[in-house]
Order: structure tokens, then C-alpha cells, then sequence
């Protein structure tokens, strides 16, 4: 339950008003159960044949709420008659009006009468009308069915009710009925974000099943302090459903979700004003195709009738199958919409713009790949943002915590991190050449580049930008796969991990949540952090009955992390992780692509906050040519980035701007000037390029004339190099 107790005195008396007088109008009469009213309702019933009136008093449905399960059976309407009767020998009516508007399910994910009214109205319930009143205490009977965010026209209706019942109950009078009716409801837009059930509240809820029994989850007053931020996490999530539809996009458009034969002069003339539906600029909704021709397209959404032009549904020029594969791509000067849309196809639209009060739409689609993003306060663990997938209400797998994927190149950098822990350098030189394993049991393995050259002495700060397989492979063999896997342990990752070379290019498979949670290890000086989700519980009394208190672990030294972070920094400057850049600020960050497109990574920290994004496929296939870590991942964390460091980074009032902050240099690094072909000290003859080093590892050697031509050779003949050559 997601809500905020307010005390009976807090409450405005027409919200009590409105509530008894349409739930229960005798309820400061009766103990408990209100016979009058049973013997009512059988009347009623008798009379209509079938099941007409309730007659559960508010005492009644409280004790339903707080102690027993939604069954309809004798067994449980005994109880729940017992149980109202006791409630009522030892609270006062107050207390219990208190409970049971503290207590109750308003619809919309709102429990209780405050979280009603902000998610409804915006607003604290001691400011709520009379008319907004009406309407809440009407959705207590069916809240899904009278919510005005499905049917507005089913909430007025029940508004009126309620009305209607205040007057008769001497509350109001009738002029005061007709003038709170012709009011118009102005509901807040924010309330599908700000309440709607997300993957972060349901890797709680499963925490507390499995470490708590059910009674005391569900019935046991448990507060529950997490480390989630709400802001961050509506950020992950709109930034998680924007970047995966612009890929759906690009994958083509799959047609209407359904197709219907229409009355067409009927659904043109059942038709409302665009304000009364209460439609916003960028909201995405089903609508019915009416009339289309090949430069414009008329919509019905809801009661409101607009259109759409060609130019808003360019991106369906190329078609796809249920599954996303293309069939075909439409050439821009042949593009007409009757190529795509027809009388009766129900499509998703979304408002671009309105004109002179009539919306312009745009068309849209729910994309079928999937993605999560983790966000991961580096310096004490405690997870601020996490999202699972696209749609939490299509699918509840949370990705973020159970989907083990493979890392791809997301992983090198443990491997590179390996490598400075056992005394390389940034500058270490290895070379980018063709590589063959031999295997009798499993035939030949050629790692490749990603752009299938070859590129000679490689230093291993020039090999993590570029994100070098061959140079990978070869460091991980040198330092052993062994050391790797224990040193990767260390920081979190539990795997299973494939214990051979193929875990250079990322094949271990691995969740978003372990996979980022190691890389805060970089961010936070070399200290792992476990993840947090749960600050502390109280149960019913007050009492703590569990806190997590960050407990940090050194598992790397502090000048390894600073050269594996300013590593990472120049990925983002001059290699894959170059959207990064538009942060403007501080950034370390690895893109990860796996074999055929199935798997897209990005992973990139600032000093106060680490966040992964995965996207991908639930049946393991590709997301397409060419969409890598950088084009599918890359996008949405840099757009949930964008939202997130102004919420965490420190705002300067006097220059305007937000402080960014930087990674710390440690004491025990110096730098040294290097010749960037050889990694050896850089001379008058050399090109130079300063390098950063752990104490006592700076090269001793000055880069000679020999050295570097005899690599400059080296290197213009493997680039010419057309066919392999095979080497164990």
C-alpha cells in the first residue's frame, strides 16, 4: 500500500458527508451491522430477481480491508459481521471513519483518501471541493469502473449520485446539487506516473514475501523506507519506453493492432469537444481509423475526432512482420498512408499538437523488444532508479533482476581492471592481429574486430575505446582467464562464467543489476557496495525489525579504479561511448554489442550515480543491423541522465549552474609523456600524448627511430592484410 495517514480532524466534514451518506447513511446509528439496511436490500432483491444492494456497512468493509481476503463465501461474511461488531465495542465512530478513509482502495493505485486526492485532483484532500469530494467517495462502490481517467462519463454519473444522496440525507440542497454536477472535474495528468505499480515496488514486494511471512506483509502495518527516488524513477521509466519505441520504429511498422467494420455516420456523429475529453499534448491512446486517403488520415479517439497527415507516419514506410523482421520499405515519393491504414484499423496515435482545438496526431506503436535500467548510488549502494522492462502492466518479469544476459564488450573492462591490478598500464602495448585458435573438439575460433581489420601495436587504453576483441583476447590469456574470474567476483559478478577465452568478448550471461553494481566498484574508488533497495523497516509499533547500512569492501585498489575510470572517460570521449558526451560533464562509460545484434549495453557512471541499460529481445534474437550498444542503449541512458544529475548534483544559486563534480585523482598516480605508437617515453622525434601511471610503472624506455618504424610497418601491413593467416 502506497499512502499517507491523515487523522480525522485533518478531513474535510463534506468528504465524511459525501462518504456515509452513499456507503453507509446510518452508519453513526447502528453497532456494526445495520439491519435495516439487510432487510432492505433482500426486499430490493426479491423484487429485481437477482442481486441488487449491498448491504455492508462501512464498519463492515473495514473489517473486510484490514482483516480477511476478498472470498465470497457464508464463512467469511460471518467473520466479517463478527469482526465489524468487536471493531465497534472498541473504537469510536471517529476512529473507525479514521481507519477505514486511511484503509481504502480509491482506484488509480490509491490507497487512502489523501493519496486519492493527489492522485486525482493534484491536491491534499483538506483542499479538495465538494464536487471532487463527491467524486471520490463515489469510486469506493467500483474503482476501476468509475474511475474518470477510464469512463469521465461514468464518474459524473456517480458523482451525481453521491449528490443526490447528500441532499437526501439533508447534507446539501437540491440548487447545491445542480451547481456542484455542472462543475468541471480538473484532474491532475501525473496520476498514472506518480502511483502507477512499477518493477522497483515489485522487487520489494517479493523481498518481503520471501523474507517475511504473508500476514505480516499484507495485514501487518510494515513500514517500509527504500532508496528509491521517485523522480529518478519516473525519469528510468519514460526514458526506457521512449528508447525502446524509436527502435521499434526503425525495425517498421507491423500494422493496426486490430481491424473492425465501422458505422461511419454514426461513430462521425457521436463525437465531444477536445477539452471535455481531457486530452494532453504527447499522450499515446488507441484510436479508430474513420476515413483515410493518401495524404491524410481522420482519427477517432475516444469521442474526439482529428487527423493525421502523411508526413507524421513516415517512419512506417518500412513494413514488418508480428515479429519486426522487414518485408518491405516504401520509397519516400511513392509513401501514401492508404499503403498502411484503412477504414476500421485500430491503431495507436499519439497527440502532436492540437488546432484550434482539434488534435493532430501522429502515428505510434508499442514496441515488442524489451530493456531495463538500473540506477546505482556508487558511494553507498542504494539503488535510486530501476525499471524491468517496457510496460510493467503487460509483463512483470523484471528484467533488471532476473534476466541473465550476455555482456559483450561490457565486461572488457574487468578484464582491462584485471590487467592494472597485476602491474600492466594504460600504455601497455599489445598486437592487433589475426588470431586462430585450434580446437579437434570444436573446430577453429577467429576472434574478429568489430570492423574486421587489423590494427598492430595496440596500446590498452587506445584497445578499451576502440573496444578491441583480438587485443582482449590476448590480454585476457596473458593475465590468465582464472585471475580474471576471481578478480570479477570480487566486485560482485557471480556468474557462471565460461572458463575460457570467449570471456573476453562478454559471454558469461549476467544481470543489468549485478552488471552495474560492478561497475560502481569504479566509480566509488576501488570499494564495492551491495546493492540497496531497503534503508529499514518498522512493523505496527515503531519497532526496526531490519536496516541495511552500507557496508563498503575494498576489493581494488583506488589507482586502479582511477585508471580503468579515466579509461572509460576516453571511451566516451573519442570512442563508442561518445553520446555520453551530451551530458557535458565528467562521464566514464562501455558500450556492449553480443554476436548478431541480440544484445545491447550501455554502461556509464558520474561520480554520483552508475546506471545500466540493457535492451533486447525476450526470445534471444537480433535487434537488427547495426543496432549496437551506441544507437539502442546508449540513447536512453543519455536521455535518463539528462533528468537525473540535476536531481542529485549540487545547484550553484550564484553562477546558475549545476557544480560538476570530477573523478578524484588518488595519491600513488603521476603522468608521464608517451609516444601513443610505442607506449615507451616519448622523445623531440616522437608524437606525444601524456598518460596516466601507477607510481614506480612509468616506462624507463624512450621510444628509437627503430622501434616505431619497425611498428609502422607492422601496422600498414596487417591493414593491407586480405586473408587470414592461421596461428595457434
Amino acid at each position: 500500500e502506497k499512502g499517507y495517514y491523515r487523522a480525522f480532524e485533518e478531513t474535510p466534514k463534506t468528504l465524511f458527508r459525501a462518504l456515509t451518506a452513499v456507503e453507509d447513511s446510518r452508519f453513526w446509528m447502528h453497532k456494526g451491522i445495520d439491519y435495516i439496511a439487510i432487510v432492505r436490500a433482500i426486499v430490493s432483491d426479491l423484487q429485481a430477481q437477482r442481486v441488487k444492494q449491498g448491504a455492508s456497512t462501512i464498519t463492515q468493509q473495514l473489517a473486510k480491508a484490514i482483516f480477511l481476503t476478498p472470498e465470497k463465501t457464508i464463512v467469511r461474511k460471518l467473520k466479517e459481521v463478527m469482526l465489524a461488531h468487536r471493531l465497534e465495542e472498541n473504537l469510536t465512530k471517529e476512529e473507525i471513519l479514521e481507519l477505514y478513509l486511511n484503509k481504502i482502495y480509491f482506484g488509480s493505485g490509491a490507497y487512502g483518501i489523501e493519496s486519492a486526492a493527489r492522485t486525482y485532483f493534484g491536491k491534499s484532500v483538506s483542499d479538495l471541493t465538494m464536487p471532487e469530494a463527491a467524486m471520490i467517495a463515489g469510486l469506493i462502490k467500483a474503482p476501476s469502473r468509475y474511475s474518470p481517467y477510464s469512463s469521465l462519463e461514468k464518474a459524473k454519473a456517480r458523482q451525481k449520485i453521491v449528490l443526490i444522496r447528500m441532499q437526501t440525507e439533508g447534507f446539501i440542497t437540491a440548487v447545491q446539487v445542480e451547481e456542484a454536477y455542472k462543475q468541471p472535474l480538473y484532474l491532475t495528468r501525473s496520476h498514472k506516473r506518480r502511483f502507477k505499480p512499477n518493477y522497483f515496488l515489485e522487487y520489494i514486494r517479493t523481498y518481503l514475501e520471501e523474507t517475511y511471512d504473508s500476514e505480516m506483509v499484507y495485514k501487518g502495518s510494515l513500514k517500509v523506507y527504500t532508496t528509491l527516488n521517485t523522480n529518478l524513477q519516473k525519469s528510468a521509466i519514460d526514458s526506457i519506453q521512449i528508447g525502446l519505441r524509436d527502435l521499434d520504429k526503425r525495425q517498421g511498422y507491423r500494422g493496426p493492432i486490430e481491424h473492425k467494420e465501422i458505422d461511419l455516420k454514426k461513430e462521425m456523429s457521436a463525437s465531444a469537444s477536445f477539452e471535455k475529453v481531457i486530452l494532453s499534448k504527447g499522450t499515446r491512446i488507441r484510436g479508430t481509423v474513420l476515413k483515410v486517403s493518401k495524404e491524410e488520415a481522420t482519427i477517432k479517439v475516444k469521442n474526439v475526432i482529428g487527423v493525421m497527415h502523411k508526413e507524421d507516419a513516415q517512419w512506417a514506410r518500412k513494413l514488418a512482420d508480428k515479429n519486426g523482421n522487414e518485408t518491405k520499405k516504401i520509397p519516400k515519393n511513392e509513401f501514401k498512408l492508404t499503403d498502411i491504414l484503412r477504414t476500421g484499423d485500430i491503431i495507436i496515435v499519439k497527440i502532436k499538437k492540437t488546432v484550434k482545438g482539434k488534435p493532430i496526431f501522429s502515428l505510434d506503436q508499442d514496441p515488442i523488444v524489451q530493456g531495463s535500467i538500473v540506477a546505482i548510488e556508487p558511494s553507498n549502494g542504494y539503488i535510486r532508479a530501476l525499471v524491468g522492462g517496457y510496460d510493467f502492466s503487460k509483463s512483470e518479469f523484471n528484467r533488471a533482476v532476473n534476466a541473465k544476459r550476455q555482456a559483450g564488450s561490457g565486461f572488457k573492462p574487468f578484464i582491462y581492471a584485471a590487467a592494472l591490478e597485476a602491474g600492466y598500464t594504460p600504455a601497455s602495448i599489445l598486437i592487433d592481429e589475426p588470431l586462430v585458435y585450434e580446437s579437434r573438439e570444436f573446430g577453429d575460433w577467429e576472434p574478429e574486430n568489430y570492423d574486421q581489420q587489423y590494427h598492430g601495436a595496440t596500446r590498452l587504453r587506445e584497445a578499451l575505446i576502440k573496444s578491441r576483441n583480438i587485443v582482449t583476447v590476448k590480454l585476457l590469456e596473458e593475465i590468465g582467464v582464472e585471475r580474471t574470474i576471481k578478480f570479477a567476483r570480487k566486485l560482485g559478478l557471480g556468474g557462471p562464467f565460461p572458463e575460457n577465452l570467449t570471456l573476453a568478448l562478454g559471454s558469461l550471461s549476467i544481470t543489468p543489476l549485478e552488471l552495474t553494481t560492478a561497475y560502481s566498484v569504479f566509480a566509488n574508488n576501488g570499494v564495492r557496495n551491495d546493492p540497496i533497495a531497503i534503508k529499514y523497516i518498522l512493523d505496527k509499533d515503531g519497532n526496526v525489525i531490519e536496516s541495511n547500512q552500507p557496508k563498503g569492501t575494498r576489493v581494488m585498489t583506488e589507482q586502479t579504479s582511477f585508471l580503468i575510470t579515466s579509461m572509460l572517460e576516453d571511451v566516451v570521449k573519442k570512442g563508442t561511448g561518445w553520446r555520453a558526451r551530451a551530458l557535458k560533464r565528467s562521464v566514464a562509460g562501455k558500450t556492449g554489442t553480443t554476436n548478431a545484434y541480440i544484445d545491447a549495453w550501455f554502461l556509464g557512471y558520474t561520480p554520483e550515480l552508475v546506471t545500466g541499460v540493457w535492451v533486447g529481445h525476450d526470445n534471444i534474437r537480433t535487434l537488427g543491423e547495426k543496432e549496437t550498444g551506441s544507437k539502442a542503449a546508449a540513447p536512453i541512458w543519455v536521455n535518463f541522465m539528462k533528468q537525473a544529475i540535476p536531481e542529485l548534483a549540487p545547484f550553484s544559486k550564484s553562477s546558475g549552474v549545476i557544480n560538476s563534480k570530477v573523478f578524484d585523482m588518488p595519491e600513488g598516480i603521476v603522468t608521464a609523456v608517451i609516444d601513443p605508437l610505442t607506449g615507451l617515453l616519448a622523445t623531440n622525434e616522437t608524437e606525444k600524448m601524456v598518460d596516466f601511471f601507477k607510481e614506480g610503472t612509468v616506462p624507463t624506455v624512450y621510444s628509437t627511430e627503430y622501434y616505431r618504424d619497425m611498428l609502422k610497418t607492422q601496422q600498414e601491413e596487417l591493414k593491407k592484410l586480405k586473408k587470414k593467416k592461421k596461428r595457434k
